[in-house]
């Protein structure tokens, strides 16, 4: 599909009949497409989320960094621009956010200096790679990353990262705001719970992205 075709078929995500029949007969889960050039933003796939003892713990967070893993490699070989992300604070008071601090006290792991803010072994920037330190959930918010994927002339991110209903979500509404097309990567993301990762890819997918599996997004890629 290019990126000016729009139809009705289904981004992947997990829905019952009766809820996708309400949804797509009041006009939602269109498709936006692919554009012509594509980047890999992954959002914040720090240590935090993927080390049992932290309090930011996810439990299907290693299968979701593999899928990362695969979406970078496709990307990398392609020459499709990359990015990661991930939340820095200058010490633990997080005074560059103290609402969001408020909100979430966990985030004081993301602290300069502790490891839970570092990036795992499985999904490493490399040279070449974008990085972008944040203070808040989207990785556009108070960020120079619309700026960067302008320059590169992108008009397609395609997202996966920590987590589904938080960094994820935040990432793909204001790509949409920015003027790109999100392309979720289901099996890239992961959430505490089953139910807000689900209900968060469909909404998504009804309203803001358009979710799609790991193996379609790889082969994008590559295609590119």
């Amino acid at each position: 599909m290019n990126g000016a075709e729009l139809s009705a078929t289904p981004g992947g995500t997990a829905r019952g009949g009766r809820l996708d029949a309400d949804y797509a007969g009041a006009g939602f889960a269109r498709r936006l497409g692919w554009g012509t050039r594509p980047a890999l933003v992954l959002v914040d796939p720090v240590a935090a989320y993927a080390v049992p003892s932290s309090p930011l713990f996810l439990a299907t967070a290693e299968a979701a960094l593999a899928a990362m893993a695969a979406l970078v490699a496709a990307a990398r070989a392609a020459r499709v621009p990359v990015a990661f992300t991930a939340v820095r604070y200058a010490d633990e008071s997080c005074a560059e956010a103290p609402l969001f601090a408020a909100k979430v006290p966990a985030l004081t792991a993301f602290a300069a200096g502790n490891p839970l803010g570092d990036f795992p072994t499985q999904v490493t920037p490399a040279p070449g790679d974008h990085i972008v330190y944040k203070h808040y959930a989207s990785a556009f918010a108070g960020t120079a990353l619309a700026a960067w994927l302008t320059a590169a002339g992108v008009d397609t991110v395609v997202l996966g990262g920590f987590s589904t209903s938080g960094c994820v979500r935040a990432s793909a509404v204001d790509a949409l705001q920015h003027g790109f097309r999100p392309m979720v990567v289901r099996e890239a993301c992961a959430d505490r719970d089953p139910g807000p990762h689900e209900a968060n890819l469909f909404d998504l997918d009804a309203k803001y992205a358009d979710v799609v599996p790991l193996a379609d997004a790889v082969a994008r890629l590559a295609g590119h």
